[in-house]
């Protein structure tokens, strides 16, 4: 993460509130993968204890790489169905400070979990081979931790969207 970045000069979120991190990975063709972060200190150890868990039964994630890595655009990291978490940003189409702006949301595997409005033609369950659902172990390692799924939500479902209001909530 550089200042100028997806950091940009004057954000108001303090450094200080933010961690790297470094986690390991399995990619979608079973290769083990190191990845990297950005998140809040807030929930840092709870993306440690996730990935870890998430490593040991070789789930599947493309990519995590920084968001800096594509120019600090959000849009061409989701495209390259990159796993993100910090990215200072407002929430689509509003002038309100996303969960990621704070660094306490990430994106798992975008583009195979992508953004669906049930109400909309088309907008149904994403039917791709690595969506996120309730059954899903990615799922249940963090709402184990006390983080919300944007799947869950009523007027659009965000199936890769995981974020948390606090810090560590389990034991």
């Amino acid at each position: 993460m550089r200042e100028g970045g997806s950091y940009p000069e004057g954000c108001p979120i303090p450094l200080s509130d933010l961690r790297y991190v470094r986690v390991r990975h399995w990619n979608m063709e079973g290769r083990e993968m190191a990845g990297e972060l950005v998140c809040n200190a807030l929930i840092a150890d709870d993306l440690r204890d996730i990935f870890e868990e998430l490593y040991r039964v070789h789930y599947p994630i493309h990519s995590v790489r920084l968001i800096d890595d594509f120019g600090a655009d959000d849009e061409a990291s989701m495209a390259a169905n990159n796993t993100s978490a910090f990215c200072y940003r407002n929430v689509a189409g509003t002038q309100y400070l996303s969960y990621h702006a704070r660094g306490l949301a990430i994106d798992i595997n975008p583009k195979d979990n992508p953004v669906a409005k049930p109400r909309v033609k088309g907008g149904a369950i994403p039917k791709t081979p690595h969506v996120i659902n309730e059954q899903d172990v990615c799922y249940k390692a963090f709402r184990k931790r006390g983080f919300s799924w944007g799947g869950h939500w009523r007027r659009m479902k965000d199936y890769q969207h995981f974020e948390r209001r606090g810090g560590r909530k389990h034991t």
